[in-house]
């Protein structure tokens, strides 16, 4: 069955380890799109941050946000959304007050305020990078329960990789652990992890089958390109999941089909190899 719906993550497989777009990987994307297939950025990245990787394919796609809690069109246009209840995110906030450090709360909003911190390093130089790419996005409150005014989009803990296990742990175990569902992203080798508390019945796979279905497309239709533990739900919903040379070994060992690193255009290899022939 030919392929109309390529999902494709983006930290770890649409972008190179200096978080650059190959040419290979836009001209790929291109000649999809030329053909009348759709694509869908599927990421953890908030939509601001992700924009601007949607404006170099210069190409009609959607985005997949905040690993999976909303989808929009590159204009900002939102088409579904799936928001964690404030209650939920306070009590999670309430479990975890050792992280606090590196915790925000992310909002739907359209700039002021979408990321909200406890407190603040500027020059923390593990953060001091993120902090100024998204400076007039990020706001301020004490206590960080103090910020719930509204339901937000997640809880997202940053920080090492183990400590971001711990954390894991910490939420898995918690009495109300079925009224949330956890993202996780790893990367080993910089010793940085993301742990998302979000709306329990998201995830990246959840959303991007619900995309499916109201363009229309069954999951055989669909192709997805991924790297991280927090891609598994949409590989495992795809009918062609393909993952990265570079991928976590966790989702190598599950058999799919694998493509050349984010270093080799794994992306571009991809969809010439699965979705740029005869279906």
């Amino acid at each position: 069955m030919a392929i109309r719906l390529i999902a494709i993550d983006i930290d770890g497989t649409l972008l190179d380890s200096r978080w650059e777009l190959p040419e290979a990987n836009r001209k790929a994307i291109a000649e999809a799109v030329g053909r009348g297939i759709e694509v869908a950025l599927v990421t953890g990245r908030r939509f601001d941050f992700a924009l601007p990787i949607a404006q170099q394919l210069r190409c009609r796609l959607v985005l997949i946000v905040n690993n999976g809690a909303l989808v929009k069109s590159k204009d900002g246009t939102t088409h579904l959304r799936h928001l964690l209840p404030r209650d939920i995110a306070r009590r999670a906030l309430q479990a975890t007050p050792r992280f606090r450090e590196g915790t925000a709360v992310v909002f739907d909003r359209l700039r002021e305020n979408q990321v909200m911190f406890e407190r603040i390093d500027w020059e923390d130089p593990g953060r001091k990078a993120y902090f100024d790419r998204n400076r007039e996005f990020i706001g301020q409150a004490s206590p960080l329960e103090s910020c719930l005014t509204e339901d937000p989009i997640q809880v997202m803990y940053t920080g090492p990789v183990e400590r971001m296990r711990e954390v894991e742990a910490l939420l898995r175990a918690l009495p109300l652990a079925k009224q949330f569902a956890l993202a996780v992203t790893e990367y080993e080798s910089r010793d940085f992890g993301l742990i998302d508390v979000i709306h329990p019945a998201c995830s990246k796979g959840a959303t991007l089958a619900e995309w499916a279905a109201l363009r229309g497309f069954v999951r055989e239709e669909v192709m997805a390109i991924g790297d991280n533990f927090n891609d598994r739900e949409m590989l495992e919903f795809a009918g062609v999941p393909v993952v990265m040379g570079n991928s976590v070994p966790e989702l190598k060992q599950l058999g799919w089909r694998e493509t050349l690193s984010n270093d080799q255009n794994g992306v571009a290899a991809a969809i010439e190899a699965y979705a740029l022939v005869p279906g």
